[in-house]
């Protein structure tokens, strides 16, 4: 097999990379499509009628639609070779682009304000505009919470080159980060995401030495990365303040479309399930004969789960597995696996992680991990797919009604993840095999439950501390510390202090708290995916009328209408997690 099936094919979107033409094309319309926006925005009042609405509202799906296809493109650019200096100027231009349409939007969303309600209402009976009704009642209610028009398009001209940059620069520097492993005799410089790869590694010594280098060189960048977060946060804070929102949880939970009382009762839930993966820790602390499991011993392999996948198996077994629940899921993941819509290739330069990102011209998706062999790396790609999936289901549906929050957008994902890991613990031919599949299984259940609400515990004490000054990097680290600790019930011998600097998702600006939505859509995904286990291939058409409506209301009207549960009671998320528990007493039972 040659390295050729595991990159990406860009070619078919913009042929020849970060010097495209047609992409250079397609950008100045897009500069265009923007200005002829606000000719068009200009000339209206709130005495517009209702073939004016439609037309500005068709005119808003049109400009985001192409400039989403660029995004998303520069966005593969910048991932797959972090040295691509013409695709970060591109990123540059769009980030001007972003910010002139997010200026016109602003002024939108005030017009939209200002049409008298009973007029509003009479609107919103149009066939046309009733199946947009959620996104545009959001879009008035959210503008109705912010600053005059004139302020707001001040806040997004200066994000670019402050909020945003400081985001950019985070990435280009750790792109450029490496550290240097002795790997079977031959020294190798490895990018931060192959060192990550690494503290999966059969080898207690190998992941020691991994983690303390990758450690190190966090570490040797904490007051760069400690300056850019503060600033990115007291950003954030000031903006909260002058839009008069007290609470720092207030945006992303209104961008996730959930309750605070949703998010207590999920993580009460968790908080119950969390003395039961403690246990299983300790089981795999006595398995690896270790006193204790440190943070760099999370993602030790176990039984056979560290045999290495080649590529090509992987993407059969996905497909093979996804066939078992839905033809239609099966085919459109063999489709895009064949048109080389994923980006595996364990090679230097790229950016760490993995991510799914959709064309919405194109109407195709790309998916961008790098592909280590392991267990836990086929999770990885069956996960992405999941999230292509959830993009091919809504393709055709107006653009408003493909924007679907974070929080669901981890429910195909997820769901896909498990009919791929449920699949390997089915095929295991040997109790070591069964053991080393569910070990990891497990081991993601933990990430959800205690690494992720370490995350939240973080940002959230982070946020209260930023209020008051700027926070040090040593305060930084015991924020952290602390936050792990308590996450974890005190389970591990080691944690890593410089999480903070690592994980890219603390850098974000486009999306705020980039942590409880992983822990709603891997809980949420469980509590769908026990449906589909209960009614079989007949539940594959409920599916994805559920995946249709992820934009069109808020998460708990989703789950009343699919699921007929409360996301505000405990009762759901208790269930979902006893899942997962229930997966920790089989793994005891193994492992006696």
């Amino acid at each position: 097999m040659t390295n050729e099936v595991q990159k990406w094919d860009l070619e078919s979107i913009f042929p020849g990379g970060s010097a495209s033409p047609e992409f250079q094309e397609q950008l100045d319309m897009v500069r265009s499509k923007t200005e002829e926006l606000k000719r068009e925005v200009a000339a209206l009042t709130a005495d517009l009628n209702l073939e004016q609405l439609k037309a500005l509202i068709q005119s808003m799906q049109d400009v985001q639609i192409y400039l989403g296809e660029c995004r998303a493109f520069v966005g593969c650019l910048t991932a797959q070779d972090v040295r691509d200096d013409k695709a970060k100027l591109l990123q540059g231009d769009l980030g001007q682009i972003a910010a002139a349409l997010a200026g016109v939007f602003t002024t939108i969303d005030h017009l939209l304000v200002s049409i008298p309600e009973e007029k509003w209402q009479s609107f919103l009976l149009d066939e046309e505009l009733k199946e947009l009704s959620f996104s545009l009642n959001e879009r008035r209610s959210v503008a109705q919470t912010k600053m005059a028009p004139e302020l707001e398009a001040l806040v997004t001209d200066l994000e670019v080159d402050g909020y945003h940059a400081w985001s950019h620069l985070y990435y280009t520097i750790v792109g450029e980060m490496s550290i240097d492993m002795e790997i079977e005799g031959k020294v190798q410089t490895l990018s931060m995401g192959q060192a990550a790869n690494l503290l999966s590694n059969p080898d207690p010594k190998v992941r020691q030495e991994v983690f303390q280098k990758y450690e190190a060189a966090w570490a040797d960048k904490a007051e760069l990365f400690a300056s850019t977060l503060n600033h990115l946060a007291g950003f954030r804070i000031n903006l909260y303040r002058n839009r008069n929102w007290d609470d720092v949880l207030a945006e992303p939970l209104q961008r996730n479309r959930m309750e605070r009382a949703t998010l207590d009762a999920m993580w009460a839930a968790v908080e119950g399930g969390k003395p039961h993966l403690v246990k299983f820790l300790e089981r795999k602390a006595e398995l690896l004969n270790l006193d204790q499991v440190a943070w760099y011993d999370l993602g030790a392999p176990l039984g056979d789960a560290g045999k290495q996948i080649p590529f090509d198996q992987a993407k059969a077994f996905v497909v093979e597995q996804f066939r078992k629940f839905s033809p239609e899921i099966a085919d459109f993941t063999q489709e895009a696996l064949d048109r080389r819509w994923v980006e595996a290739e364990n090679r230097g330069g790229k950016r760490p992680g993995a991510f799914c990102t959709s064309f919405p011209l194109s109407k195709e998706s790309r998916v961008f991990m790098t592909y280590s062999g392991t267990i836990d790396s086929l999770g990885t790609l069956a996960h992405e797919l999941g999230h292509a999936y959830h993009g091919h289901v809504l393709k055709d549906a107006p653009l408003f009604l493909r924007r679907y929050a974070m929080n669901v957008a981890e429910t195909a994902s997820t769901f896909g993840e498990l009919l791929v890991v449920d699949g390997a613990i089915g095929a295991a031919t040997s109790p070591q095999e069964k053991l080393g599949i569910l070990e990891d299984k497990i081991g993601r259940s933990v990430a959800f439950f205690m690494d992720i609400h370490s995350r939240f515990l973080f940002e959230t004490r982070f946020y209260e501390a930023r209020k008051k000054g700027l926070v040090s990097s040593a305060q930084l680290n015991e924020l952290m510390m602390e936050a792990q600790k308590e996450a974890f019930l005190g389970s591990l011998k080691e944690y890593h202090p410089h999480f903070w600097a690592s994980k890219l998702h603390f850098y974000s600006t486009g999306v705020p708290f980039y942590n409880f939505p992983y822990t709603f859509g891997y809980l949420f995904s469980a509590g769908v995916y026990a449906r589909a286990k209960a009614e079989g291939q007949g539940f594959a058409k409920s599916y994805a009328r559920l995946l249709m409506d992820t934009a069109r209301m808020s998460v708990e009207d989703l789950a009343q209408k699919h699921l007929g549960v409360d996301l505000t009671k405990p009762d759901f998320w208790e269930a979902a997690v006893k899942l997962a528990t229930d997966d920790v007493e089989e793994f005891l039972q193994l492992t006696k």
